[in-house]
């Protein structure tokens, strides 16, 4: 593998559990399914992006996979992240394509041009902070605000499955035996059916609703219907970006929601693997804005590291590269064959719902755990404060518009953090205690 070498673990390291570095990897097998779940993890949000924008969401599938492998060259696989469509875009691609919300995006070019402007931007960031450090940066995001911006990614998309991925009571109920499921198999196994907590999980909710709906018909069956009609090989409709300045005007500012994701998704892998990876910064910066600007350049949505697969290793607790480029390369070959893109859609979607509470919640903890490592001391009112305001601007979807901008949810979150801590973070010495 010439640069990218990994050290393959013993199975008495994986049967007890312990941590698998980002240079490290499984046996090649066990990578494989462990690619396979970062799949499953990502796919969902990978793809509801685009249906929101009216992208296509087979080809978004293969731009991930192939922003992941941008990235993973350019950080020379030292930095464990899966690259999968954007949120921060949603509102203001709909904004600068006047997309009505059904359907293919009838603007899409301008969306894309405005997409490639903002990789542009972010790859610029990476070169700067490449060239002098991340100092710069972290005077700015010191760990009481990275620790708030990345709880509040998780928190943020709570909504998500708890108000839109279960109906009425049945599937309620169904999301709450896929997120036990998910904890019995984490606490309650071992070696590499704990790893695979959430791919397990997953399959035994999954044939319990099949069991519940088809066999005993307690609410809608799994459809598998898509699946059979779907076609094996397919390629994905690309499209051309068009360049204009006021959509390139509403995209580009994105790019400082990006940096806070990927700086706070960098910190909590930090803080969970004890591997110091703030000298990948400037890379990882490059790496996601260039694959931005080819995603965008294809017809795809805009990309950044997704928390979704940060929150499955830190479930796992395996963080190797190794695994994002399996990954990658399945989900390119997975753009591929709309037949497999219908088998994710046809899993029950209170069972992706219950997963991702799962999942979003681990993003969370990731967040609070960078105050822990960090010894962030809430005793001291500018911290409290600055944690407390971030997560409820984050949490309660917190929205301020400037003309035709809005800046929602993470975005306020994070600026809010931000200034709060510049302002807040001058404050005047306490006097020594008698």
């Amino acid at each position: 593998m010439g640069m990218f070498q990994w050290q393959q673990r013993s199975a008495e390291v994986l049967q007890s559990g312990g941590v698998i570095g980002p240079d490290e990897r499984l046996p090649w097998g066990q990578t494989g399914l462990m690619g396979v779940q970062h799949v499953i993890a990502m796919f969902g949000s990978t793809v509801l992006a685009p249906i929101l924008m009216g992208f296509d969401p087979n080809l978004a599938v293969f731009m991930s996979g192939i922003g992941t492998l941008i990235f993973f060259l350019i950080t020379g696989g030292k930095v464990p992240s899966y690259l999968g469509s954007s949120f921060a875009f949603i509102g203001v691609v709909i904004a600068a394509s006047a997309y009505a919300g059904k359907g293919p995006n009838a603007n899409i070019g301008l969306a894309l041009g405005g997409i490639v402007a903002c990789g542009a931007v972010y790859a610029l960031v990476g070169v700067v902070v490449h060239a002098i450090g991340t100092g710069w940066i972290e005077r700015f995001m010191p760990p009481v605000v990275t620790g708030a911006v990345v709880a509040v990614i998780g928190l943020n998309l709570a909504g998500v499955p708890v108000k839109n991925m279960a109906s009425n009571n049945f599937e309620a109920w169904m999301q709450a035996l896929t997120f036990v499921s998910v904890a019995l198999v984490a606490v309650f196994t071992r070696g590499m059916v704990q790893r695979l907590l959430i791919l397990v999980g997953l399959l035994l909710a999954s044939l319990a609703y099949a069991l519940l709906t088809n066999g005993l018909g307690l609410g809608k069956p799994v459809d598998l219907s898509g699946v059979m009609a779907a076609s094996w090989l397919g390629v994905p409709q690309f499209h051309a970006p068009v360049f204009s300045a006021p959509a390139m005007l509403l995209i580009v500012p994105v790019v400082i929601i990006l940096v806070a994701e990927n700086l706070g998704h960098i910190k909590a892998v930090t803080a969970m693997t004890g591997k110091n990876l703030d000298q990948y910064m400037g890379r990882a910066f490059i790496g996601d804005g260039i694959a931005t600007m080819v995603s965008g350049a294809a017809g795809g949505t805009g990309v950044t590291t997704y928390a979704e697969n940060i929150g499955v290793m830190a479930a796992t607790r395996i963080y190797s590269t190794a695994v994002f480029l399996v990954a990658a390369l399945i989900a390119v070959l997975l753009g591929f064959s709309p037949k497999f893109g219908a088998l994710i859609q046809a899993i029950p979607l209170p069972v992706m719902g219950g997963v991702s509470i799962v999942v979003f919640g681990l993003i969370a903890i990731a967040g609070a755990r960078i105050w822990v490592d960090n010894r962030v001391d809430f005793s001291q009112s500018h911290n409290l404060l600055i944690a407390a305001i971030t997560l409820i601007l984050g949490t309660g979807e917190f929205t301020l518009k400037f003309g035709d901008f809005a800046l929602g949810g993470i975005g306020t979150a994070t600026f809010g953090a931000i200034l709060l801590n510049a302002l807040l973070g001058r404050r005047v010495p306490a006097s020594p205690a008698a």
